[in-house]
């Protein structure tokens, strides 16, 4: 079925919220391919929307699609697969599916995301190494979006120790649309010490400027924290910063020389509560630690009724409403609300915000 979903993937149109209604609907991607326009409807599609895809699958042959993945080594995970990062699962709107090359199992539980402007100083450089290199010396995996600028130099820095690093592209991850062109030597590398390539975009899309903004969400979707190291005012990383608060995880900066414009981004995030970060001990500081074992302790503890097993099976795959969970359920709406407080408690569930849950370990 893994053809079915690189080709919907194609259609640009369909994106994270569109692919989840088709999937509550439909069993797998062979049947929403063959849809028509009526079971489209159905699904929850607007008539745009589902109009479009009929119109635009005529052209895209999925045999095809699948052997251009194949030839430039890209592979697919979708959401709904058990090797999801689940750090990114966790957030409001994860993509739906990802593409990546590397091994996408390496992710691991212990990331920090470092991010920063594309001018830099050589203080911003001084620092970005030093930073990345005490963090990699604890086993932390480093996120970045191969960026030219803070972000390669984090890559960079990485390899050179012969240590794992993910890059978050916001373009396709074939050879000929990996950005900046520059650092195609560098995604290699990247491949070559065990690390990874990602990105929501199939293969083929360009490396359009408004894909950025939405791919910053993962970098900060797949990390504990996220470092910003040298922004100006309106730095792109600041975004990243701002994806970050939104999905509840720490934003630390690096203070900087309030002459200089790359330091304007950053003393401000300061002053407006991110941690002031001099050395990656004020990092695992913040998150104590104990926040990365509590995920491993928490994959221990088992439900201790029959009602916590059935509520974790309907969060499994996928966010649910309150409301869902107890029609799915077909618990009292008091029984689900108290068994999710518990859930919570043992750090099984996690609560998005809005009566939005789902599992927290898989």
């Amino acid at each position: 079925m893994i053809k079915y979903l690189i080709a919907i993937s194609t259609i640009s149109k369909i994106g994270a919220s569109a692919m989840r209604r088709l999937f509550n609907y439909f069993p797998d991607a062979k049947q929403i391919w063959q849809a028509n326009l009526a079971e489209l409807l159905r699904a929850g599609l607007t008539e745009k929307l589902a109009t479009e895809f009929v119109f635009k699958k005529k052209n895209i042959d999925p045999d095809h699609e699948l052997e251009k993945m194949h030839k430039e080594n890209i592979q697919v995970v979708s959401f709904l697969d058990k090797k999801y990062p689940r750090l990114l699962k966790e957030t409001h709107n994860p993509p739906y599916v990802l593409f990546y090359k590397g091994n996408i199992e390496n992710i691991t539980e212990e990331t920090i995301a470092i991010v920063g402007s594309r001018k830099f100083t050589q203080y911003g450089k001084q620092v970005t190494e030093r930073i990345v290199e005490e963090l990699i010396a604890q086993n932390i995996l480093i996120v970045s979006g191969m960026a030219l600028g803070i972000d390669s130099i984090a890559h960079i820095t990485t390899v050179k120790n012969k240590k794992r690093t993910v890059a978050v592209l916001g373009s396709g991850l074939d050879q000929q649309n990996i950005y900046p062109s520059s650092n195609r030597g560098l995604a290699e590398e990247i491949i070559a010490n065990q690390g990874l390539l990602i990105s929501e975009y199939p293969i083929g899309t360009l490396p359009l400027k408004h894909n950025f903004p939405m791919r910053n969400r993962i970098i900060s979707g797949l990390s504990l924290g996220t470092v910003v190291i040298e922004a100006g005012e309106s730095s792109g990383a600041l975004i990243t910063s701002k994806f970050a608060l939104e999905q509840n995880r720490e934003v630390f900066a690096i203070p900087g020389n309030i002459n200089q414009p790359m330091s304007v981004g950053t003393n401000n995030l300061i002053k407006q509560g991110a941690k002031l970060v001099h050395n990656a001990n004020d990092i695992f500081e913040e998150l104590n630690i104990k926040q990365i074992q509590e995920f491993h302790k928490a994959q221990s503890i088992n439900p201790d009724s029959k009602e916590e097993a059935e509520l974790l099976k309907i969060l499994a795959n996928e966010s649910q409403h309150i409301n869902n969970i107890v029609k799915l359920s077909n618990f009292p709406i008091t029984q689900v609300n108290s068994t999710l407080v518990l859930l919570e408690m043992k750090g099984l569930v996690k609560n998005l915000g809005g009566n939005m849950y789902i599992k927290s370990m898989q």
